[in-house]
């Protein structure tokens, strides 16, 4: 399934960002790119995790959509919480998932998840305390806001007259286009010297080499964009798609994982994060996925908004 250009223009730059999705609304305009639909594909022939339903690839027909460029910034989060007093789920339940190398303080480790010790439950943790009481969003402001279900993300997406993308959306706008790719970048592995993204250097959990100059989120405009524009499709945060998450199987373990899924309702998130190494978490692959109940956040879970059109 490959062929076809990228069909995608940029929206927005400089003066002509007035245009911009919500910028009449929040103050601060998101710039976009347009994205040409048509015959495309989601998922792989080829999968690498099967049991997180990568495949089989499976033909789709898109309508024209815009696309942030970038992720949602905690900057943009405050002021939609600003404008609308929005609480967010972390802020109801009090307490959030921290991968725990984060604390300064590694005594507010409250005993890790079984299969996955680097994470612990901190109580204080939200978008506002992303590792909980003592943290700061100050200086990084210009990162993606993390610490934010679906359903904050969804309602953040309805505040600016967008929605958030579908997965065969997301995965044409990181392929740029109807053509097979694994990554937004191409084909070519990310390494300590080849340096695309934002995830794990080293070897994970133990050490991160820190080549690319970030041990936890990078600031939502960093490393070089796309072709067509977008910044970051691969690694520093998961990204919220619409979709509900199923696995297209008829295994019987493919089963279980939908009744479970649809049980907590789970939801598709796309693009991996800086947690990502291929030796453990090989996800920062276009058609990589996971899905995770949509009541739920943590360090390292952000997203970016689409439109079916531009508000006016």
């Amino acid at each position: 399934m490959e062929g076809c250009c990228s069909g995608m223009a940029r929206t927005g730059q400089g003066q002509a960002a007035a245009e911009t999705a919500g910028s009449k609304i929040q103050g601060q305009a998101a710039e976009t790119i347009a994205v040409k639909g048509g015959e495309s594909f989601v998922g792989t022939d080829d999968p690498v995790i099967s049991g997180d339903g990568e495949g089989p690839a499976r033909k789709v027909l898109l309508q024209d959509f815009h696309l942030e460029v970038e992720t949602v910034t905690v900057r943009r989060f405050a002021e939609f919480v600003d404008a609308t007093g929005h609480v967010t789920e972390s802020e109801r339940f009090g307490m959030s998932a921290v991968f725990a190398p984060l604390l300064k303080d590694q005594g507010m480790v409250t005993g890790g998840v079984v299969n996955t010790p680097w994470w612990t439950r901190i109580d204080g943790a939200s978008w506002k305390h992303p590792e909980g009481p003592g943290s700061s969003i100050e200086e990084r402001l210009d990162h993606p806001v993390t610490q934010v279900s679906w359903n904050d993300a969804t309602a953040f997406a309805a505040w600016v007259g967008g929605r958030l993308p579908t997965e065969a959306e997301w995965e044409h706008a990181a392929r740029g286009g109807n053509r097979c790719r694994r990554f937004p970048w191409g084909d070519d592995e990310p390494t300590d010297e080849n340096i695309f993204c934002n995830i794990w250097q080293g070897e994970f959990p133990r050490h991160n080499t820190l080549a690319d100059g970030y041990f936890g989120t990078a600031p939502a405009r960093s490393f070089q964009p796309t072709e067509t524009g977008f910044y970051n499709l691969a690694g520093n945060v998961w990204e919220w798609s619409g979709d509900a998450f199923k696995v297209r199987s008829l295994s019987k373990a493919a089963k279980l994982r939908n009744e479970q899924a649809k049980k907590s309702a789970d939801k598709v998130l796309k693009g991996g994060s800086f947690l990502c190494h291929k030796s453990y978490c090989y996800r920062y692959r276009i058609a990589a996925r996971m899905g995770l109940s949509a009541d739920s956040a943590g360090s390292n879970t952000g997203f970016r908004v689409a439109y079916d059109r531009l508000p006016s």
